[in-house]
């Protein structure tokens, strides 16, 4: 017996079919359904008894149901009002779940979610990852996890190492850990997606590793060098910042970086030298 063998299973097209509704290709809507994977993104968020979660697309409540057994307080946003009813119908058993109706890249973070230190844990829409992820990043108070599923692809290219970084990776990478806690088939969910999926945990670090004052440098620089990635950094700064090519290669060379490289190559700790350079930090 575990902690979630009191929850049944959900069958999300019976769910569906009950309240007259169909999933919304538009809004990115995939349902989880296996208890197992279910099981694997709960305990990938290693939720305590006093946490606030954060849950955003809950839709049929399959998982919010798995975040509810463990949390303190699970705080479920939802843009569909479509879904409301079927939503709260699921959730009637678990009293310390609050369904919020919005868009959560209209809302602010703080109004919503009191208690520092929350977490987020969430099956979001494909289509609106990068936003998503770099709303909660951007956000304060911070979580100090999140926990997505996200297409396999695009989990992998977050967790990327230095010679295969992208712009996505380092927007991640420099407010916290990623790493893949699990692989999803595209059958756990209804209806099922075109891609695999795999559960993405970012353990956010207390500070990011661009100090506050040069966060703003980071993010034009690193836009900037994959502005043109197939270029060379001394091309790609040079066009992303409007400067010269040869102001861009006395930059490069000031911080110790050889300007014929590309951007995928440098790690976080040479673009924060760059940023450096740049401001005379």
């Amino acid at each position: 017996m575990t902690k979630y063998s009191s929850i049944p299973a959900l069958d999300a097209t019976a769910v569906l079919k009950r309240f007259h509704l169909r999933a919304d290709k538009a809004l990115g809507q995939n349902f989880l359904q296996d208890s197992s994977i279910l099981e694997k993104i709960a305990d990938a968020a290693e939720i305590q008894h006093d946490d606030c979660v954060l849950e955003i697309g809950p839709g049929l409540g399959s998982l919010t149901r798995y975040l509810a057994v463990s949390a303190k307080q699970v705080t479920a946003v939802e843009l569909d009002p479509d879904l409301l009813a079927p939503l709260k119908a699921v959730l009637t058993p678990y009293q310390n779940v609050r369904v919020v109706h919005g868009d959560i890249l209209e809302l602010s973070i703080s109004e919503i979610i009191e208690q520092p230190n929350y977490l987020v844990v969430a099956n979001i829409p494909y289509n609106i990852t990068s936003a998503i992820i770099r709303h909660l990043l951007e956000s304060n108070p911070k979580p100090r996890r999140v926990v997505l599923t996200v297409q396999k692809e695009v989990a992998e290219r977050i967790c990327a190492k230095p010679g295969d970084l992208s712009l996505l990776a380092l927007s991640v990478q420099v407010y916290g850990k990623p790493s893949i806690a699990a692989k999803i088939p595209a059958s756990a969910f209804h209806p099922a997606p075109k891609v695999d999926s795999a559960v993405l945990r970012i353990d956010i670090y207390n500070e990011p590793l661009i100090p506050n004052e040069l966060i703003k440098t980071f993010f034009k620089l690193i836009k900037a060098g994959f502005g043109q990635k197939r270029k060379t950094l001394r091309n790609s700064l040079s066009a992303g910042l409007h400067i010269s090519p040869k102001e861009a290669e006395n930059l490069l060379t000031s911080a110790g970086i050889d300007f014929m490289r590309r951007a995928e190559t440098l790690s976080i700790e040479e673009w924060k030298l760059l940023c450096e350079t740049i401001t005379g930090q």
